[in-house]
């Protein structure tokens, strides 16, 4: 978790529904049945102090990002593989603080699929996407997955899938075999629904995924 945020200032600690933003995907991932621990990596004292104030330190680590790896340019595979030196671990996931409506059964399920998948040898990392089936056109206006001549209904073009980077999850083999990234050679696509999906990039998209997270629990 980056201290700075240039789009939504403060982004992390923004209040969220009562409390900081990352609060909540932190609980996500303290709630699961799998996850023994949580690594918060990150360049900001602010949120240091404020787990300190709030999390157990039993279950949550925190590893201080270092300057060769600070800033808005620099890969996360770069951040994860900095983790991973420092970290034992069977499985890994990586999300986002900024995934505030990922529920808990949604990722135990998608650690359940890994749990499974890994033993049987068929996929060596999952990550999540969103399906879309809408008609796209590239910059030049020209579409990308349709024939205009031939109006399909949206419903029966072929999908396509954003990577939704709510979730990521591999192990060290899969992600040292693949050049240092957290997608696989390997990889399942694990579609979850559109609302958790809602990812905080810009100001607009706080004051959506907050709506929502209010209005899901009233």
């Amino acid at each position: 978790m980056k201290g700075n945020s240039e789009r939504v200032p403060n982004k992390n600690l923004k209040d969220f529904a009562g409390t900081p933003l990352y609060h909540k995907v932190m609980n996500t991932l303290l709630d699961s049945k799998y996850i023994d621990c949580v690594i918060v990596n990150t360049d900001s004292s602010s949120i240091k102090e404020d787990i300190a104030k709030n999390f157990d330190k039993n279950k949550v680590i925190i590893h201080e990002r270092p300057a060769e790896i600070q800033g808005d340019f620099v890969s996360m595979n770069k951040v994860i593989e900095y983790d991973l030196n420092l970290s034992e671990g069977d499985i890994y996931i990586q999300t986002h603080s900024t995934n505030p409506l990922l529920k808990t059964a949604t990722l135990d399920g998608a650690i359940e699929k890994m749990l499974s998948l890994a033993e049987e040898g068929a996929y060596d990392s999952i990550f999540s996407v969103t399906k879309i089936q809408t008609r796209l056109y590239n910059s030049e206006g020209e579409p990308f997955n349709h024939d205009p001549t031939v109006l399909l209904r949206t419903q029966d073009l072929p999908p396509l899938y954003e990577e939704n980077s709510n979730f990521f999850i591999f192990t060290k083999s899969s992600f040292q075999n693949n050049d240092q990234k957290r997608i696989g050679k390997k990889a399942m696509m694990c579609e979850i629904d559109k609302i958790e999906a809602v990812d905080i990039d810009e100001p607009q998209d706080f004051v959506i995924a907050e709506t929502l997270y209010k209005l899901l629990r009233e």
